[in-house]
Order: structure tokens, then sequence, then C-alpha cells
């Protein structure tokens, strides 16, 4: 098995929201992440079929799941229904999926969006999607940060 640092190629992240899925890719190498349009959720199975397309089109190796834990890292029932997401979803996709922590991207990409002057109807429809971006950036930070890079 090779480590998950030696594992090239694009990553999918997602910002799982009740009425919308926030996306983010990878480019091959796992360097940079940038957004894609959100999903706007209708049912799960409807939700996991579009997730699994955009995998097999954009040719991801890895899917990784934002993990909405409390403060304090206990699981609540966001986490818990992230979890058991990521596990159907990981059936459906036959890709390995991991869940990331989290943990004030939302609130982050809220600020970062204010931040910048964009007016509150467009900062809604972007924030889904910034932080997707910011939960894979994070993610492939530290996956480098552990292979020492």
């Amino acid at each position: 098995m090779q480590s998950e640092s030696a594992v090239t190629g694009r990553i999918l992240a997602l910002d799982l929201g009740a009425r919308r899925i926030g996306l983010a890719i990878s480019d091959p190498l796992g360097i940079t992440a940038q957004g894609l349009p959100t999903l706007v959720r209708t049912s799960k199975r409807k939700d996991l079929e579009a997730l699994a397309r955009l995998a097999s089109q954009y040719q991801v190796c890895r899917i990784v799941v934002g993990y909405p834990l409390h403060l304090s890292g206990e699981e609540g029932a966001q986490a818990v229904a992230a979890r058991r997401f990521a596990e159907e979803l990981a059936r459906v996709t036959g890709l390995p999926v991991e869940l990331h922590d989290e943990r004030l991207t939302t609130a982050q990409a809220e600020r970062v969006l204010r931040d910048s002057g964009i007016s509150l109807r467009k900062r809604a429809q972007a924030v889904d999607q910034l932080s997707a971006v910011l939960i894979l950036q994070s993610y492939l930070e530290s996956r480098a940060a552990r292979a020492g890079g």
C-alpha cells in the first residue's frame, strides 16, 4: 500500500451543508485547491450519484469531507452526519474518503468574503465553495507537512 503522501492525483473536497455542498478540486499534483460550482442538494441518492460522476470526470483519486467537530473536539450531530455521508460516498465511488477537521472554515470563509466587500447575496453563494477550498488547502498543507515537504 502506498503512503498517503505518495498518492498523486486530484483530490475532491466537500463542505456539506443542509441545502448545498461546497466543492473544491486539487491540481493533479495535489498542491493547490480551486473551487468548483456548488452542488444544490436534492436527495442523498442523487447527491451521491452527482458526486460520483464529478469524481469520475475529474479523475479523482481521493475525496476529503469536511468534519465539523465542536470546538472541544467532540463529535456532534453534524459530524456524525458527515461521517455517515463519507462512508456512503466511499461505497458509491470505490474511492478512499477521508474526514478532515473543518472547525472554523465557514467562519473564516465568511470573514474573507465580508472583507472583500462583495454583496451579501453574492457572499452567500460563494461561502460554500470557499469553505471547500479552505478545507482542501488545509488538508493539502497537513499532508505535505506529514510528508516532510
